[in-house]
């Protein structure tokens, strides 16, 4: 028996969505603020909830640098596609945050108010890394809200819905753990529309492809040359603010890149009928947040250190790193 499948063997837990909201009554609960990552899987979040919900979007947090509305605290916003260690921040996001199941740290509930696909099913990465949440946020979110709210989507949100976070490299590359994860979040009943995107009858391998190729000439029309454009770049890879005007004592994101950024949006609007709202999205009038991020190399001795340190976010992208961020005192989200 393969490694995969000697995991894998038995599993027939399923995820409780109702259970889910009446702990969280947040995630449903209409006009919240919130904070997005910055790339393709966060912004479709801030789409799909500012359409169904008419969440507001106050910010960005990338791990580096967070820019939030100058006049909205962070307690009062719900961070998507981020996993916040913070007992008094609400948050939603499907990275691989445990590293060993039976050594938790003593303040591990301060995750209390964040909804993690892995933790859902007590994943870590010591033990459980190659069965790690193979989809995007906004697929986890889709399950949740729609378990409550009619959804629609259409054929041509499928595409979008399969290429956020490389979603469609996955399906083919781990193929064992994708079909399990669509078992537990019960995307195999037709009432349920993740059903709708991995279930659906309208496109053949081939269909695909060319669905896909379509998609990536349209983004590309907007690209900077150095990539595909469908993330907001506001920080470095050594953690400086990039695309960042200050106007007095606030910052607004540069007008060419959220240009760029409202484009991709659109795009994405026009195929999941996501509407796009322009009031609903800050681009200026924000406080810029610096943070220190570092990484460690995954350990029981390591891990419990980093915790020592109370990290705002981590993850861990492989089986070689974790990486971490910390505050600056001096600029602590929460004072």
């Amino acid at each position: 028996m393969s490694k995969i499948k000697e995991l894998l063997a038995g599993k027939n837990d399923q995820i409780d969505y109702e259970k889910i909201v009446n702990e969280y009554p947040w995630i449903i609960k209409k006009g919240q603020n919130c904070i997005l990552s910055p790339d393709s899987d966060g912004l479709l979040c801030g789409l799909f909830m500012s359409s169904y919900l008419g969440w507001k979007i106050k910010g960005f947090y990338d791990g580096k640098v967070m820019l939030l509305d100058k006049k909205t605290s962070v307690k009062d916003c719900i961070f998507l596609d981020m996993e916040i260690f913070r007992e008094e921040i609400k948050s939603v996001g499907h990275h691989m945050v445990q590293f060993n199941k039976k050594k938790k740290p003593s303040n591990w509930d301060n995750f209390k108010n964040c909804i993690q696909a892995n933790n859902l099913r007590n994943y870590d990465g010591y033990n459980d890394f190659r069965l790690k949440y193979p989809l995007a946020t906004i697929h986890l979110l889709m399950g949740i809200v729609g378990s409550k709210i009619k959804l629609t989507i259409p054929k041509t949100a499928i595409c979008p819905l399969l290429y956020v976070d490389g979603v469609f490299k996955n399906l083919f590359s781990y193929p064992e753990n994708c079909i399990d994860w669509l078992r537990y979040l019960k995307a195999d009943l037709s009432a349920n529309k993740l059903n709708d995107i991995f279930f659906n009858e309208h496109y053949s391998v081939y269909d695909l492809m060319l669905a896909l190729k379509d998609f990536f000439t349209r983004i590309d029309e907007i690209s900077d040359g150095r990539g595909r454009n469908d993330k907001i770049k506001i920080s470095d890879s050594k953690g400086n603010p990039i695309n960042i005007i200050k106007k007095d004592d606030v910052y607004e994101i540069d007008k060419e890149e959220s240009k760029k950024a409202i484009i991709f949006l659109e795009i994405l609007s026009k195929l999941t009928k996501w509407g796009y709202d322009k009031n609903d999205w800050q681009w200026n009038n924000l406080k810029l947040y610096r943070f220190n991020k570092s990484s460690i190399q995954p350990s029981n001795r390591n891990f419990e250190e980093m915790i020592k340190n109370n990290p705002l976010s981590w993850a861990m992208t492989s089986g070689l790193a974790i990486e971490y961020t910390l505050e600056d005192k001096k600029n602590a989200l929460l004072k």
